[in-house]
This record gives structure tokens, sequence and C-alpha cells, in this order.
């Protein structure tokens, strides 16, 4: 990946958890020309996305912030860096954990590294955390840019951004703990917290097909035996084909003998909610995405054990993804589940 600033830009280098999430959050930054998503830190040359994931090479997720110091100064930015971030967690930031998802400021100058650690100090004088800060202030060593399909993630897939961010908790801490700061320079955006009204149904009726749409907004049922993954035994995952938020696995489906798709358990039961449904002269319990406020189908309490449970799902409410795309797509943490089924 090329990036050219204006000459006049200097970077700065951060590591705040997820690089969508810190990269999004720096672009909104006046005086913020670039930013790319990367790796930092660590042992391996060039590493890939897949290895870093794996939690071994040393490396950081982290950001190059390309800015005008005319427009906004390091200060700035390392103010802006620790109200987008939890200092005090050195085990991740939020839902991602582990050593990649450290935060840290690498420094690429004495100067840097002496406004860095003033910044550091004048925030636990401050008393608004009760527990250290354990957020690391490093040289910069080699910065690696991350693949593309990384590179401006928030704009390529809105709708996955939006519901790993909802679902991530870093919002909601950002705002109790910052609730009394109006004058931040530059707060996260919440992610959208509204269901369905996060997609508009003029695009959805774009996006989808005619069957997919009265499923997922119609609260149709499609044929069983007639839908694309009654029968499908892949590995991946699949997930709300309108938010894109993961709902289930291939590790957990099983053949029902109903012809449509049937999982033991849901991937991310956060993602899922359940509602009494009396339609249809009884009581079922019908099952819907948080995020996309899609309808999925239904559960029953006819699965097999432990659970007891079946989730019967309309194909037309699914989108599945490969395990060999799982990272392509942006879904590359959940590749772990599939490593640890060969091992």
């Amino acid at each position: 990946m090329t990036i050219n600033p204006p000459s006049a830009c200097r970077t700065a280098t951060f590591a705040g958890g997820c690089f969508w999430c810190t990269e999004s959050d720096f672009k909104k930054v006046p005086g913020v020309e670039a930013v790319v998503s990367g790796y930092t830190g660590g042992s391996l040359p060039d590493p890939t996305y897949e290895a870093v994931c794996r939690g071994t090479t040393g490396h950081y997720e982290a950001v190059q912030v390309h800015y005008d110091p005319e427009r906004v100064s390091y200060s700035e930015l390392l103010d802006i860096f620790w109200r987008s971030i939890d200092p005090t967690d050195s085990g991740g930031q939020f839902v991602d954990r582990g050593p990649q998802y450290r935060p840290a400021v690498f420094f690429a100058s004495e100067e840097e590294k002496q406004l860095a650690e003033a910044s550091k100090r004048a925030l636990e004088a401050s008393g608004r955390f009760s527990a250290p800060l354990a957020t690391a202030i490093r040289p910069l060593a080699v910065f690696y840019p991350a693949e593309e399909y990384h590179q401006d993630y928030d704009r390529k897939a809105p709708q996955h951004y939006q519901a790993y961010r909802r679902n991530s908790g870093r919002d909601q801490f950002l705002r109790r703990l910052w609730v009394d700061a109006p004058d931040q320079t530059a707060p996260p955006t919440p992610a959208n917290d509204q269901g369905a009204n996060s997609f508009p149904a003029d695009e959805i009726r774009k996006k989808l097909t005619p069957l997919q749409y009265r499923v997922v907004r119609e609260d149709a049922t499609e044929p069983p035996f007639d839908n694309p993954y009654w029968d499908n035994h892949e590995e991946g995952i699949y997930v709300d084909i309108v938010s894109g938020e993961p709902l289930f696995s291939s590790r957990d489906k099983y053949d029902s003998g109903t012809g449509w798709p049937s999982f033991k358990r849901p991937l991310e039961a956060a993602n899922i909610v359940e509602k009494e449904d009396r339609r249809l002269f009884t009581t079922r319990t019908e099952v819907r995405s948080r995020q996309g406020d899609s309808h999925l189908g239904h559960v029953f309490p006819d699965g097999p054990p432990p659970e007891g449970r079946r989730y019967c799902i309309n194909s037309a409410a699914l989108r599945f993804i490969p395990r060999s795309a799982l990272a392509q797509e942006g879904y590359g943490d959940y590749a772990r589940l599939f490593q640890a089924a060969a091992s």
C-alpha cells in the first residue's frame, strides 16, 4: 500500500486495539490527512494478518497518522488517543484479547517520547482511572502496512464495522468514562444502536433479492430443501445478510431433516434476539439479529444434547463466509475456531 500525504505532514504511530477502530477515530480529526492500519513492534519481517492474529509475533495492531502540524499538534493527537482507549488494560482492548491488541504509543524522536511521557503522567495525575495506566511508550520499530482490505475498513464494510464496534464495548466504555468532559478534542463517534433504523428499507431492497427481503423484513419463510444452505457442509461462518454481524458457525450446524439450516447454538449469542411469536395459532420463539433486526427463523426445544435447542434459520437471512475467506472478509478472528478443530 502506498500513501502520499502532503510533504508538510508529520507521522505519529499509535496502537489502540483493533486498528479498524483506531483508524476510524483518527480520520475524523481536522488536520489529519491520512491514516494507515498496520503492524509494528514485532520480530517477524513483513507479517500477515493471520500471523499477527496468533499473538506470537510480538506485533501490535497499530496505525500511522499523517497529520498537518499547523492544524493539529502531536500533543492533541495524544489527548485524542487516550480518550479512545482503555489505557489501564494491558491484555488487549475491550472485546479483543491478546498481545496484538495491547495499547501503546510509539515515538520516533526524543521530543515525541518526552511529550508522550508527560501526557501519560498528566492522565495518571488526573485521577480519572482507579487502576494504574498500563499503556507502553516504546521506540518506533519498522511499521508494516496491513493488507489492503483492512484499510478504510469502516467505509469498505460499514455494516460489519458498525456491528463489530457496537458489540466490542468500546463506545459504551468511553461514553461512561468521559461523560463529564464535553470539551474533548475528537470524541469517538458512537456506533449506531438503532437496529433496523440503521439500514433504510430502500437500500436493503436494492441489496437483497425479493425473497431475501420478504424473509428479513416481512417475516416470511423460504421453501424447505430449496434454499442455498440447508445441505451446505463447507467450513465457515454465517453472518446476517443485512448487517454482517456473525451469527452461526458450521461447527454447530447439523442435519435436522427439516430442509432448513439448523444449528445447535449461536456463534455470538449477543447478536441473537429471541421474541415470543403468537402467529399461526401457536406460541413459538422467533429469532432475530440484534443489529440488523432481521427475521432469521425460530428456535425449538428439540435439538441435540446437551443444549437441546434447534435454531431453524432461513438461508435467505444469511450470508456464508467460507473458512478460506474469513481474513479477507474481515472475520479473521474466527479462523481460530477451525484451527482448534484441526488440532
